[in-house]
Formats: structure tokens, sequence, C-alpha cells
């Protein structure tokens, strides 16, 4: 995959590119990508999806996501086609590779929240426009974009900076990864050994990091983790899909629960983040989220502009 680069008005062009995983960008894409995100963020003007169509294809339950890319796409001048699993003809049988053939006569550009990784895959396979995964099983891409810009606003850089991520190991902390590889920071995980990141995907963010200088530890003890860094990120520890298991993974992550005694380990300047929803009282406590610490709303917001940033680079 070519990783040329062009900037049009100030916006860094993609154009024709899937956005599946930050994997498939070069560091040098991906530190733009986040440049972009913030000129979209401090006012940059441009309606470049004018006369676009794009389909927003959740097959799975969004708050932030959803919205963030509805509102995108409008903003940038397009028109989003809101698509709920139910909906479509995939819920009846049809195949994930016809109805990519299907949805590249009728729009632009498809953006899907899937439940396997693979279905995403198979989609951008067959499909003859940009794809924008908006969370699989594996991979949540838009988010950790959306985190590069919360740190970058904190810290006014990236590189080097300390980020500790602990609880399970999943699709969030794998995006995580490939984030802090391609933007040379500095990556601590802490999981129970039954939780840790999927190991394909660890490998292929400490690749990415060998070009970058990037650092990526994978630890069992939290407070080791924590300790002296610039900030610290937590997620939900029953994700879509893993209900059934519920009792038996509060109890394995119940030690990562992001409280004030644990934060108090990090550096005096840390900041809190999660990628909502929460689950006050088991994956962190109330004062953490609510503290002066907590940057989980502004996160939240960011996942506006870094749409603003993909849609615009790979569509317009």
């Amino acid at each position: 995959m070519s990783t040329r680069v062009e900037q049009r008005g100030g916006r860094v062009s993609l154009a024709g590119r899937d956005f599946l995983s930050l994997h498939d960008f070069a560091p040098e894409e991906v530190s733009l990508l986040v440049e972009d995100a913030l000129r979209w963020k401090n006012g940059q003007d441009g309606r470049p999806l004018v006369r676009k169509n794009v389909a927003l294809l959740f097959l799975k339950p969004s708050t932030r996501t959803r919205v963030a890319f509805d509102v995108a796409v409008s903003d940038l001048g397009g028109h989003p086609v809101a698509l709920q699993g139910g909906e479509v003809q995939l819920a009846r049988g049809e195949t994930v590779a016809d109805t990519a053939r299907v949805l590249s006569q009728l729009v632009d550009g498809v953006v899907i929240r899937a439940f396997a990784h693979r279905d995403i895959e198979e989609f951008a396979r067959f499909a003859t426009i940009p794809v924008v995964n908006a969370l699989t099983d594996l991979l949540h891409p838009s988010q950790a974009l959306a985190d590069l810009l919360t740190l970058l606003e904190r810290f006014g850089s990236l590189r080097r900076l300390r980020v500790t991520y602990v609880g399970d190991g999943n699709n969030v902390c794998h995006s995580l990864a490939f984030a802090a590889a391609k933007t040379g920071m500095h990556l601590r995980v802490a999981t129970p050994t039954n939780f840790a990141p999927d190991p394909m995907v660890w490998a292929a963010a400490a690749e990415d990091a060998r070009s970058t200088g990037a650092q990526l530890e994978l630890l069992n003890d939290p407070r080791e983790a924590v300790r002296g860094a610039d900030a610290v990120y937590t997620d939900t520890w029953v994700s879509m899909g893993f209900e059934p298991t519920a009792d038996a993974r509060r109890r394995a992550l119940e030690p990562y629960q992001v409280s004030s005694a644990l934060l108090a380990l990090a550096a005096p300047h840390v900041i809190f983040m999660h990628d909502l929803p929460a689950h006050r009282g088991e994956e962190v406590t109330d004062e953490v989220m609510d503290g002066p610490s907590s940057v989980i709303f502004q996160q939240a917001g960011n996942r506006l502009h870094a749409a603003k940033a993909i849609l615009a680079a790979i569509i317009a």
C-alpha cells in the first residue's frame, strides 16, 4: 500500500484508501491525520464532501462513534445514509461481498461497525469505495485517532509520551498499541495473563515501533505500569459479545480498577482517559471519572474531529 501523502488546501489526502487499521498507514500519514483533526477542531473551513453520500452501516450499538460520523459527514457537506443491522439484507442472508458490491454502486464511502473483523476486511476487499472501520471485535482505529488528538492537545507532542493502559487487552487496547507505535510513544499495557492483547496484533505493533523509536511493554502489575505515566487509560471489562463471561471477567480484572490510589502513582500532571461508555465502580471509580485529571468528555468530543479528518482524507 502506498505511503505517498498529498496535502490539498491544508488537508492530507489519502484518496481512495480504506481506514481499517492504523497499522496500514505510515507514521507520517498518522501524524498528518492527527494534525488535520486538530485543524478541523480549530475551525478549518471547507466542505470536501459536497455531493458525496456516505453510508453508516452500524451492526452493533453505538452512541459516540455513530453521532460523530453522522455529524462529520453533514458538516463536510455530504449526506449520511444511516443503516442499522436489521434494516439491510445482511440480516436475511445476503453475503458481505454482495452487500459491498451493491453499496459501491450507490454511495461514495461506507463507515461500518461490525462484530467480526474478518467481515469488514471482506467488505473492503469487494468494495470499490473507501471503507472506514468504526469498531470491530479486533480494532477501533477511529477511537485511537481521537485519543492521539486528545494527547496532542494536552501535551503538545506525542513522541516519548508515557501512556499506560490497564484492564482488558481488547480492541481499544489493540488500536492504542498501533497508535503509540506509529507516533513514538512509550506504551505500557497491564493486564491479567489471560486478558493480554492478541499476540499477532502486539507483534505487528512492535514491528511498527521499530521505525519510530516507540516502546511497547506488556506487564501484569498495574501499579508498576502506572508509575510515572503521563496518561492512564482503561476501558470496560465486559465488551459487547462477552456478556456470558461477565462475572468471571469482573473477578479477574478487579485488581486493575483505576482508583485515586492507583492514579496517584502516575506523574503529577497525569490525565485519565476512557473511550466510554464506562461502568462506574467497575473499571474506574467515580472520583477518577469526575476528577480534575479526567479528559474523557474531551476525548468523546474529539471523535467528531477525528471522523472529519478520516473522511476528508479518503473520500474527498
